[in-house]
């Protein structure tokens, strides 16, 4: 409410809210000599706002209580000066000590005025600077009331908003005119999970509906008021795409709510806005003076605020169209986000995630991504490669602020280089262990807090720049080094003769597992879930949640599943099984012309296998994924996979990739699937590392490390087959691995009709025979 002035970009700071709670303890303790002062005195005054009654509360850091006066004491702590603290900061914090200043006079009537206090730490020097101010009953009596207005306007605002959106929440009937196959029991399930408030895993294979049969009934529980907010999360643009579509689906038929889809800042910010300092950013400068009118227009004439109506509205505003969309967000009932909003320790939104709120809902699309994301998002690197480069570049610049900075950094590279001598005096080239680095965050977080002054006061450079890359490297090393426990392992490696330090997470379950505790419930759904053990267990719900599986809304003899016994695909076997996988994928597509996806566990692998593919079938038609394609030429690929091919066309892809998921080739433009290997990851040391630690947990390491993962790949690629009921297709296993119990049992209920094939003739014969069946599909 009191914010007001420029938008500033909020500097990274090692002021972490333990520090900051240490800090307070501290100078509450040398308050504590004096007897008249108590320290965290809670005041309250109820309120009545739109006919509905408040309780306005909050803790006082410290309170001086005698017969003449009433002090009260607010203390903050940061890394910037006093003196560079802009106005809105000051604003605000003097803001929630008047409020104090109000509650406490309404306690004590026979006070006339009250003494104000606000105590500053800085942390990086413990500089400590205090200011003081009195202010009269009648002046905080107006602040107060002037603040219960302005908070009314909005709350007013939301309540016309919800009340809305309820009464057409009870009018929505389901959008289709009939339930598909499975979707009448997942919305019963969901809707029956958020009544419970529990955490709910599903499998929804491909054909289920799964994003209109899970916001839908989390929709009607929001009209009866059983949550007021629904976090939609996704990996994926296209995923978020859909969500969209669904709730425009159902707003055609007379829902009335607020949505957001949040965008990435470096996506969203406009051209004008890039390489810019705040301070001279246009959409910046003024922006909490513009955003309360900007807010107002926005909610009063779109429901759904996709990325194109923020940029509208930001434009219209001249505002920073990735702050709008966060202020805007608190506005909505659905936000739609990537998971980074809620998992990252790093990114989550403060705004809904620092402490629990039973008005929130999670639906979680396409989870099984969330397993190596989250890992990523708890693991964190540095390196020295940097830092010759920055030491040279500073020794040019003659100045003090230079000298310092070199100084700073020449304390880290002495760090570096203990590191690489302890591992060259063991004869290594690497070395894991369970402790983390402590020296090395030690120096990190003393550089970072250098940097945080430091580069305010730099000339915008080519060299800043840089500088800044490796603070910000240095700076989420430390921040990740504070959440190390016995989940986590430091590798260190030497790699051309510079140091590189990993903090590995092996296992973020119990991370997760804490961020879907901040809401009501959760929902975390797939089409491949299987097993669905070894999900609950890698994502935090093992003790807590309950799962559900629902069967293929697709006839089974649509698809057939061939594994090939006579092929071995291991990494010695791959050079003597190479004719018979080539002759296999011959075989596949001479029984009908159309358009087939070839699917490998690595780029080598595929190129190998292609070069003799093409060799032997030189009149074939072929594309290959390659390692770094840009949208256009994703879109460029699939463009290829017409209806109606008069000729075949083979793609060659990767496991994994970008074309093993979230493509739907719909029709004839896609009728076979060949995936050749179990799509085990590489070995590598990181990988054993979390094979190793699942021995230890539960016995299952080279499951957790290589198998899941792996036929997660396999499964998400065969998805692309069967995308509608009148899809047919062929899904061929080429290795022999597949066919053992301990593949089996992995499989999903709409792949237990696999068939095991023990020739190229019985190939040739089961393909013949699949298409002869299917010929009324032509």
């Amino acid at each position: 409410m009191l914010r007001s002035g420029d938008l500033n970009e909020i500097k990274n700071s090692q002021n972490t809210a333990q520090n900051g709670a240490r800090i307070h303890r501290r100078l509450q303790k040398q308050r504590s000599k004096d007897s008249n002062y108590e320290s965290e005195v809670y005041l309250k005054s109820i309120v009545n706002m739109n006919d509905t009654e408040y309780l306005i509360s909050g803790r006082a850091d410290g309170i001086t209580l005698t017969d003449a006066q009433a002090v009260i004491e607010e203390i903050k702590t940061s890394d910037q000066p006093y003196d560079e603290l802009s106005d809105n900061t000051l604003e605000l914090y003097w803001g929630q000590v008047k409020v104090y200043g109000n509650l406490i006079l309404k306690e004590h009537p026979e006070f006339e005025h009250v003494t104000l206090q606000l105590t500053y730490f800085r942390v990086s020097t413990e500089e400590i600077t205090t200011d003081e101010k009195v202010f009269q009953r009648d002046e905080l009596d107006k602040f107060f009331q002037d603040l219960i207005d302005e908070y009314e306007y909005w709350l007013v605002l939301r309540a016309k908003l919800r009340k809305t959106r309820n009464e057409s929440i009870q009018k929505l009937a389901f959008p289709f005119p009939a339930f598909r196959t499975g979707q009448h029991e997942l919305a019963a399930a969901v809707y029956k999970t958020i009544y419970l408030q529990k955490r709910l895993f599903v499998e929804a294979p491909t054909g289920t509906g799964k994003t209109i049969s899970t916001l839908f009934p989390a929709i009607k529980a929001m009209g009866e008021e059983k949550v007021q907010r629904l976090f939609y999360l996704t990996a994926k643009q296209s995923t978020r795409h859909v969500a969209e579509e669904t709730l425009e689906l159902m707003a055609d038929k007379g829902l009335k709510l607020k949505s957001i889809t949040l965008t990435a800042k470096d996506k969203i910010r406009f051209p004008e806005e890039q390489d810019v300092l705040p301070e001279e950013n246009p959409y910046m400068i003024g922006y909490y003076d513009r955003l309360k009118p900007a807010l107002s227009d926005l909610l009063t004439n779109e429901d759904a605020i996709t990325r194109a109506v923020i940029e509208k509205y930001a434009q219209k505003h001249m505002v920073d169209p990735f702050e709008f969309s966060l202020d805007a967000s608190l506005f909505c009932d659905v936000i739609i986000c990537d998971y980074n909003y809620l998992f990252d320790p790093l990114v989550y939104l403060q705004r809904f995630f620092i402490e629990k709120d039973t008005d929130n809902f999670f639906l979680i699309d396409e989870v099984h991504n969330l397993v190596s994301r989250s890992r990523d998002m708890y693991s964190a690197e540095v390196n020295d490669k940097a830092i010759n480069s920055l030491l040279k570049s500073a020794k040019a610049i003659k100045n003090k602020s230079s000298e310092e900075f070199q100084k700073q950094l020449k304390k880290i590279r002495r760090v570096f280089n203990q590191m690489k001598k302890v591992i060259q005096e063991e004869d290594r080239e690497e070395k894991i262990t369970d402790d983390a680095p402590d020296k090395l965050l030690n120096v990190l977080g003393k550089f970072d807090d250098f940097m945080g002054e430091w580069m305010q006061e730099q000339k915008p450079s080519d060299f800043l720049d840089k500088a800044k890359d490796f603070f910000f490297s240095c700076l989420t090393f430390v921040k990740i080094g504070a959440l190390y426990d016995d989940s986590y392992k430091t590798r260190i490696v030497l790699e051309d003769k510079h140091v590189i330090v990993k903090q590995l997470c092996l296992d973020p379950s119990h991370f997760i597992d804490q961020s879907l505790d901040l809401g009501l419930g959760a929902v975390l759904f797939s089409a491949t879930l299987s097993p669905m053990e070894y999900y609950q267990s890698v994502l935090g719900g093992i003790d807590n949640s309950l799962a559900y599986q629902l069967p293929s809304p697709f006839p089974a003899n649509n698809q057939d599943i061939l594994i090939t016994q006579y092929v071995q695909t291991t990494y010695k076997q791959r050079p003597y099984n190479e004719e018979n996988i080539v002759t296999s994928l011959v075989t596949m597509i001479k029984a009908k012309t159309g358009n087939y996806l070839f699917f490998f566990p690595s780029y080598s692998y595929l190129q190998q296998v292609k070069v003799a593919f093409e060799r032997d079938n030189p009149d074939v038609k072929t594309i290959a994924q390659t390692g770094a394609m840009d949208n256009a030429a994703r879109k460029d690929f699939l463009e290829q996979f017409q209806e109606n091919p008069a000729e075949t066309l083979v793609a060659f892809c990767v496991l994994g990739g970008i074309f093993s998921e979230g493509i739907d080739l719909r029709g004839d433009r896609l009728i076979g699937v060949a995936i050749v290997s179990v799509g085990l990851p590489g070995l590598s040391a990181e990988n054993n590392l979390i094979r190793d630690y699942y021995d230890k947990e539960n016995g299952h390491g080279f499951e957790y490390a290589y198998q899941m993962p792996g036929m997660n790949n396999v499964l998400q690629a065969a998805g692309r087959l069967i995308r509608s009921s009148h899809d047919a297709g062929i899904i061929l296993l080429l290795d022999q691995r597949f066919s053992s119990s301990r593949y089996t049992k992995l499989f999903p209920q709409h792949w237990q009709h696999y068939r095991r094939i023990n020739s190229m003739e019985q190939l040739t014969g089961a393909v013949n025979n699949f298409w002869k069946d299917h010929q009324h599909e032509d």
